[in-house]
This record gives C-alpha cells, structure tokens and sequence, in this order.
C-alpha cells in the first residue's frame, strides 16, 4: 500500500539529518549505535517520490529533457547533413559550432543569472526563461532544409542557449525549496535519474523521429514540434508549484559586482566545492565525445539515423543504471575516492571510444561514460546545495554551471 504523503511536505525540517537515523546520543555506548545493516534497512529509496511539488517538478522537467534532446539530435544530424557531405572537415567544424554555439551564453550570462535566481520567483524564472526558449525552437520549424539555413540556425540556437542559461541557476537551486532536507539526497539522485531516462529516451525517439520527418516532410522539423509541445509542458509545471519557500531577499546595500562575484568567492572558500568542482572541470574540458557522435555514426561506424540514436541514448543508459544503484544504496561512503575514480573511468572510456570503429564497442564506452559521470554528477550537486545558504544557491548554482559548461 502506498504511503499518505507527509503532511506539510514542502515546509524545511527543523532537524538537518535524515529521518532515517536517529541524533547521535553522547551517553549511549558504542555498542549500541546502529549497524550498517539497520541503516540500510531504514533508508528509504524513494522518499522524495512522495511529495507533491517534486513529482510535478520531476514530470515537467523530464518532458523538456526529452524534447530538447530531441530537438539536440536533430540539429546535429541536420546541421552535419548539410556540410558533411561534401567534406567530413566541414562537418566537423559544423559540429564544433553547433557545441561553441550553446557554451558561448554560458561564459557571458551565468553570473547574472544567479543573482536573478537569488534576487526573485525562482519559478517564474524558470517558466519564462524556458518559454522564450521555447519560442526560438518553435522559428526552426519554418527554416528550409538546405545549407543557406545555417546561419539562422546558429543564430536561433543562440538565442535559445542565451534564455535557457538564464533560467539554469533558478532551476538548479530550486530543488532543496520542493522537498524537505530530511529527503534532499534522495530528491538530488533521483532527480539525475530522471534526467537519464529522458536523456535516454529522448535520443533513441529522435533518432526515429529523425527518419520519419526525413521520409514524410524531407526535413528535421517534427523534433521541433515535438520540443516545443514539451517545452510548454515544463513552463506550465512551473506555475503549479503551489508550497515553494521564498528565497531571502539579498541585501541592498549589495553593490552589483559584489552580487555578481559572490558565488565565486564562496566557492573560493570552500574548499570541498571548489575542489569537486575543479575535478569535475578537468574531466569534461576535453570529454565532449558526445558532440562528435553525428561524425562518428555516419563515417566510422556506418550506421542510420536509428542507430545513431540509439549511440546518443547510451550515455544516459549508463547514467541511469548507476543512479538507480546509488538511490537503492544508503549515502554514499569514501566519496571523494569514489568520484576520483570514477573520473579516471570516464576518461578511459573516453578515450577507447575515439579509437573505436565496431559500434557495440562504442555502444559499451558510450554507457561506461554515462555511467562514471553520473557518480560525479550525485556527488557535485549534493555538496553545492547541501553546504550552500539558500540565499546563495543561484549565484553558486551559476559558478557551478559554469565549470561544467
């Protein structure tokens, strides 16, 4: 029978440790604390499935993964159909563009986007942020399927990437002010397998949705459609969360440049962020293999449309199976080696993937990737909003971003 949810849900808990365990009593003897067997038992891997304003955020949010990563599919096959074939250089500078494109907001508007997201409705910067984007997917549905379209195409990805980035730091900091932080860390793990499943699912459609466009309209435009159907849906998500905290207002006596530069000298100071961060930094620097997939599919590997969806959705396969194994598994012990090594295996992988022409081999690094960055992912995102004061969780969330774009 499924439990009643908990009464005043969305309303912070008094004590900061999970239900799941008791507070440490100084006159007990050690021999009666609890073993690791009974915390196993007591921890409950879906806690933060129980709580309404999450399962409406977690809905929404997956439906835009799954549109945008349709959509992502469609520009790098249309983008890489139009220029590679007359010379795979060209299609791989396309591609190069096409990631430079989406990173370049990224360096310019994070920092202010995290004092919008400290400074007002966090949900209503998310909503807006995500329909103004939406907007601009919707303008790739009347482009022309030919080369002249290109320049459009970069300039609406843009224009895309530049409102999505806006929006980044409110949504990455609104999670602890949906759940409790007795049920953070479940809320952080299985809000990364949500996002796998999307970022599974949404690859492998766009693949299919790719051929059949292709067949049907001779262009890519039924993902648009489809990622601006999504897109709507998250936005209205937004809006029907009814029981968020307010975040603190900052002060006013804040100049701008303080505002902005905030979230860096807190991750300055921080050791343990700024650490995880930099590690974080160094494995993804030159790790994109992702970006690489369309040139990969279509000249080393020889596969069609689907298959090269389905070598998209790899990486989010191996991220959900190793999210769902640390959400059935109590908090994570040694993390700090854990993610080390974890680090050295996405490198790995990442490296034997550029060496590969047998697609299960690629297949397999693909997952291997998926599956040692999601490890980094649970342990990066619970230390920024666990150690974070809410009244800095935009502007950190920004730096955050930052690092990892």
């Amino acid at each position: 029978m499924t439990p009643q949810e908990p009464q005043n849900a969305n309303q912070p808990s008094d004590n900061p440790l999970p239900l799941a365990y008791e507070s440490p009593d100084l006159n007990r003897p050690t021999s009666a604390s609890p073993t690791e067997p009974q915390l196993e038992a007591a921890h409950d891997p879906y806690a933060a499935l129980r709580y309404r304003d999450y399962r409406i955020y977690s809905l929404g949010w997956m439906l835009a993964v799954i549109g945008s990563q349709i959509s992502a599919a469609a520009l790098a096959w249309e983008i890489y159909d139009l220029t590679g074939s007359k010379s795979v250089g060209d299609g791989a500078l396309a591609l190069g563009t096409f990631a430079g494109i989406q990173a370049l907001p990224l360096i310019f508007l994070a920092l202010p986007a995290g004092v919008i997201a400290d400074m007002f409705d966090r949900r209503i910067v998310i909503a807006a942020s995500e329909m103004l984007s939406t907007c601009c997917m919707a303008a790739l549905i009347f482009l022309p399927y030919e080369r002249s379209s290109l320049p459009w195409i970069y300039l609406t990805l843009f224009l895309a990437s530049s409102f999505l980035i806006i929006g980044r730091p409110a949504r990455s900091s609104l999670l602890p002010m949906v759940v409790p932080p007795s049920v953070f860390t479940s809320a952080v793990t299985w809000n990364s397998s949500i996002f796998q499943v999307a970022s599974m699912i949404g690859p492998a459609l766009g693949g299919l949705v790719i051929a059949v466009s292709l067949a049907r309209f001779h262009s890519v435009r039924l993902a648009y459609v489809l990622d601006v159907c999504c897109g709507c849906a998250f936005a209205t998500s937004m809006l029907m969360l009814k029981q968020v905290r307010a975040s603190p207002k900052l002060t006013s006596d804040e100049s701008i440049m303080h505002r902005l530069t905030a979230g860096i000298r807190f991750v300055r100071d921080t050791r343990i962020i700024f650490a995880t961060m930099t590690l974080d930094l160094f494995a993804v620097l030159l790790g994109g293999a992702v970006y690489l997939i369309p040139l990969f599919s279509k000249d080393h590997l020889h596969v069609g449309a689907v298959g090269y969806g389905w070598l998209r959705a790899a990486e989010a396969i191996g991220a959900l199976v190793m999210a769902i194994l640390i959400a059935h598994r109590p908090p994570m012990k040694h993390a700090g080696r854990t993610m080390l090594l974890a680090v050295a295996g996405f490198g790995a992988a990442t490296i034997v993937f550029g060496f590969s022409r047998n697609f299960a081999i690629s297949f397999a690094m693909v997952f291997l990737i998926g599956a040692f960055d999601n490890v980094s992912v649970v342990v990066r995102h619970t230390l920024v909003q666990v150690l974070t004061p809410d009244h800095m969780r935009g502007r950190v969330s920004a730096v955050n971003n930052i690092f990892i774009g």
